[in-house]
């Protein structure tokens, strides 16, 4: 069993689409970023390849690459799933927490938790996604912008063969 953790944050704008966890989400503002600023599926990312000891996302889809200025997020986590897969390891668990006065996140969790299963093709039931606020303090407080956590646990399955 191996743990990895992963954090993310980017700044409001306006103009774009809030995406998170590869839902659109209405809101006067989306999150300003080289792909489509997806912070929990970023912080997802790096947590599952923390959890590999493969790097970060930024060694596997840099922001200074123009193949992902305005990249698919949930693309990406496909991509992330399938190089785990092929490294000998299977997801346990996502355990994922965004961090942001507005919008209110709670009722689009579900299809958040949905569609990140169905793109690492695992059961619902291996993932926990929440909200919280910081009773507005620092920058999220101050609604300039969102920030993410996740932890995740992979297994070797080679090993365990």
């Amino acid at each position: 069993m191996r743990v990895g953790m992963g954090y993310d944050v980017h700044k409001f704008q306006q103009g774009r689409p809030l995406i998170l966890g590869g839902i659109a989400i209405p809101y006067e503002k989306g999150l300003m970023g080289h792909s489509d600023a997806d912070v929990l599926l970023h912080a997802i990312k790096d947590a599952l390849l923390g959890a590999a000891a493969l790097g970060d996302i930024g060694k596997h889809f840099p922001d200074t690459d123009p193949a992902y200025k305005g990249a698919d997020s949930m693309e990406l986590l496909v991509h992330v799933g399938k190089l785990l897969n092929r490294e000998g390891y299977q997801v346990n668990n996502i355990d994922g927490t965004l961090i942001a006065e507005k919008p209110k996140m709670a009722p689009y969790i579900p299809e958040m938790v949905r569609s990140i299963a169905k793109a690492l093709a695992i059961s619902e039931g291996q993932i926990n996604i929440k909200a919280t606020t910081t009773e507005g303090l620092g920058f999220e407080g101050r609604k300039e912008g969102i920030a993410s956590m996740a932890i995740a646990s992979i297994e070797n399955i080679q090993s365990s063969s």
